[in-house]
């Protein structure tokens, strides 16, 4: 049986920010909202003009929504999330349409396993560097990513 969006999102969010503390993962689901209410490029035609599922699923976003990486087996991955309260608290949130100011319009984080930020992410300068939240770093597009 397939997971509701709302259980979905609550182990994305756990999975991709469940270390980051209450304001990486709100800034995570941040994320999602804002790929689903971008009105250009990519994530509009993605979502189907809302569709948070669509966003979620998009293949090759989330590193969680992978069974496997590099051709090997990932084990964290959505599935072997037990989401607790505050994910799904994080997840209902998101589903009513909020957005942590923090990152502001971004539509792309990714931990660089480093103390700094790239200033391009990803590659090809669709993202600049908006701000770091914890280890996570959030990208708002640039012109270039409304060409995608």
């Amino acid at each position: 049986m397939p997971y509701s969006t709302r259980e979905l999102l609550a182990r994305l969010i756990m999975c991709e920010a469940g270390g980051e503390g209450d304001n990486g993962m709100y800034a995570v689901a941040s994320v999602i909202v804002n790929r689903t209410n971008v009105p250009y490029g990519e994530f509009l035609r993605v979502s189907n003009g809302g569709d948070m599922r669509a966003i979620i699923q998009q293949p090759g976003q989330f590193t969680c929504m992978m069974d496997t990486v590099g051709g090997t087996y990932n084990p964290q991955n959505i599935y072997n999330m037990d989401p607790q309260d505050i994910h799904y608290h994080i997840a209902d949130w998101a589903l009513a349409n909020n957005t942590l100011g923090a990152v502001g319009n971004s539509l792309f984080y990714f931990n660089p396993f480093q103390p700094t930020c790239i200033q391009y992410f990803p590659p090809g300068g669709v993202g600049t560097f908006f701000t770091r939240l914890g280890k996570h770093c959030f990208y708002a597009p640039t012109k270039k990513y409304a060409q995608t």
